[in-house]
């Protein structure tokens, strides 16, 4: 029997897909379950109409993450963080500080999106991945400055 899966199930496929079952097995199991429906003419119809629909949304979305990214790229963050004489921290800046600084400035990316390449321990320019969408991934500047030297 063919049917279309409507949730991913790791020894057949993932959503969307067409799969050929044991008959036993999609009538007492995937189908009751809800996991899998027929493959009938009209639901494979269906289905395409569905993937075509899907395909607009995620290109809306992935273009709208292009927009972001721009603007994110040009943006110079500052982060301010507690720091010695030296300019050596109390600590370190992590991505969610950076997500802070963001949100701050009107973007909405969530911290374990933002990737740094090394711990940030002193002051200075610095640099961190921040993933957009599943493709888009931008460089995110940013300045560490010491608290106090905000005015």
């Amino acid at each position: 029997m063919k049917v279309i899966l409507r949730k991913d199930v790791a020894t057949l496929g993932d959503t969307g897909e067409v799969v050929a079952v044991k008959n036993g097995y999609a009538n007492n199991y995937l189908i009751p379950q809800g996991i899998a429906i027929r493959a009938t003419e009209g639901t494979l119809k269906a289905l395409e109409t569905e993937k075509k629909q899907q395909a607009k949304k995620v290109e809306l979305q992935r273009k709208h993450a292009r927009e972001i990214a721009q603007k994110i790229e040009q943006l110079e963050l500052k982060v301010y963080a507690k720091a010695g004489e030296s300019g050596k921290l109390f600590g370190t800046v992590t991505s969610a500080d950076i997500a802070e600084a963001l949100k701050a400035q009107g973007f909405e990316i969530d911290r374990r999106k933002i990737t740094l390449d090394a711990p940030v321990k002193t002051l200075g320019k610095f640099e961190a991945d921040a993933r957009i969408f599943s493709d888009i991934t931008v460089k995110v500047h940013f300045e560490v400055e010491a608290e106090g030297s905000e005015a």
